[in-house]
């Protein structure tokens, strides 16, 4: 039970501290955190419907609304219609919201970079293999 405790505690602090991290780099631009978040959905997972994007989110549709209105607003997100289906829409990053993307996810792999340059491409790839498992639980 000791090591079960120290992995929460362990994993509880890197959230904290990323978590953190991720709020004051977030800060020093225009957007919320939520709308961040949007924008790093659609650069990795490309044009999806809204109900598709609010379940990646962990958020209600409701919810996503608001956040995609004040990004279409931004001209950072367009609605578009769905390719295969007439009658359903998509949501797509713009070309200055794919800028966006790309400038906040190169801030991830310089953290990730840092974060690991202590350890050895063994560790890294046992730590990919643990976070996938973890993921997959969720």
């Amino acid at each position: 039970m000791a090591e079960l405790e120290r992995l929460n505690r362990l994993l509880t602090e890197f959230y904290d501290k990323m978590s953190s991290w991720e709020q004051s780099v977030v800060k020093e631009t225009d957007y919320s955190l939520a709308q961040v978040h949007t924008i790093e959905v659609l650069g990795c997972c490309g044009a999806m419907r809204m109900k598709e994007l609010a379940e990646k989110l962990g958020v209600t549709t409701g919810t996503l609304t608001v956040q995609v209105d004040k990004l279409v607003r931004a001209g950072l997100i367009e609605r578009r219609a769905h390719p295969q289906d007439r009658r359903a829409i998509v949501v797509v990053l713009t070309e200055e919201g794919e800028v966006i993307h790309r400038r906040h996810n190169q801030m991830h792999l310089t953290l990730v970079e840092e974060l690991t340059r202590h350890i050895s491409p063994e560790q890294e790839s046992l730590l990919i293999g643990c976070l996938e498992k973890m993921n997959r639980e969720f």
